[in-house]
């Protein structure tokens, strides 16, 4: 199940986040990046960072954030024994269809090019 994420899924998304292997950041390093549960969950309360999370079983397994104002994906991550389930493609949906209605014309993120993850955004267009 697909559902917009809330304040009370930090810890959960921090999890999912930690625990990928590709472009793998620890909580220190996060931190460091300044990407903490308290910013995060600031900028969700005043509406500048859109969330949406990966449900199975009542447990987050994947996430995405896009921010308001730029409409940069933020962040789309899934568990690794979740991966190729069709998840990510739906959470990448979520922020498209929220920018757009948001008036963006289009979207953009950040990855590396020697990545499966830039081959996913190329196959999504």
């Amino acid at each position: 199940m697909i559902r917009a994420g809330t304040i009370a899924d930090l810890e959960q998304i921090g999890i999912v986040r930690t625990s990928v292997h590709e472009n793998h950041l620890s909580f220190a390093q996060l931190a460091a990046f300044g990407i903490t549960p308290q910013l995060l969950a600031s900028r969700m309360t005043k509406g500048e960072l859109g969330c949406w999370v990966a449900e199975v079983d009542s447990k987050v397994v994947g996430f995405s954030k896009a921010e308001r104002e730029s409409a940069n994906i933020f962040a789309l991550f899934v568990l690794p024994t979740y991966e190729g389930k069709g998840l990510g493609s739906k959470l990448l949906y979520e922020c498209e269809t929220w920018l757009i209605e948001l008036g963006h014309r289009e979207g953009h993120l950040n990855t590396d090019k020697n990545t499966r993850a830039f081959t996913f955004y190329l196959r999504k267009g």
